[in-house]
């Protein structure tokens, strides 16, 4: 007899995707490399990511540190896909996943550039934070961005998401500055309200 599924097996098998009309999110593969590499050219796109994935090999290394951290049962990583072009467009992930305080964090989120601004974003988390409350009932879902990265911030409002404070001196960057970081989030109580007022498209 096989033993008991575990509560991250139960909600991540290796078959797990979400989807919206607009976007399929499935888990991220070594092979996914060939796609995302041509989207990880601009140096802008890292310029408040912890790393600059646009070398090839730093870039895979990335993917497999992920990969290792899903066989781990610590996060459940994504490819984004425009389900209107079929394309591979980017990747986000769930990480620090806490079942015990009912808690995750949506992040190491990027698009390639022809994907900003594409309502790709807006998509993707609405498929993230309604699976996260609605299926697996967390009672918070936190998002922390480079507190310089107004793009990021103005993006993470868009999705109702409640900004909470600043850590300072909290992460150590490629280009050796220390950023500050600024938390959002949802709480489970807060979901339906946001859902309605930010996704009503969705509704």
């Amino acid at each position: 007899m096989s033993a008991p599924l575990n509560e991250y097996q139960r909600f991540f098998p290796d078959s797990f995707e979400l989807e919206t009309p607009r976007v399929l999110l499935r888990l991220l593969q070594p092979d996914d490399f060939d796609a995302l590499y041509p989207l990880a050219q601009s140096k802008e796109t890292w310029k408040y990511f912890v790393q600059e994935l646009n070398d090839p090999q730093t870039l895979r290394t990335w993917i497999a540190s992920l990969l290792q951290e899903r066989a781990q049962e610590k996060r459940m990583p994504f490819v984004i896909i425009d389900k209107d072009t079929k394309e591979v467009c980017g990747s986000t992930s769930y990480l620090n996943i806490s079942f015990f305080d009912k808690r995750l964090e949506i992040g190491s989120s990027w698009l390639g550039p022809d994907f900003i601004g594409m309502g790709v974003n807006k998509q993707a988390k609405f498929a993230l934070l309604s699976y996260a409350f609605g299926v697996m009932k967390m009672e918070r879902v936190e998002i922390k961005t480079d507190n310089l990265n107004e793009r990021a911030k103005a993006a993470l409002l868009k999705v109702g998401m409640i900004p909470e404070g600043v850590l300072r001196s909290h992460m150590q960057m490629h280009s050796n500055r220390r950023r500050d970081s600024i938390y959002y989030s949802i709480l489970k109580g807060e979901w339906e309200e946001r859902r309605a007022s930010f996704f009503p498209e969705m509704l």
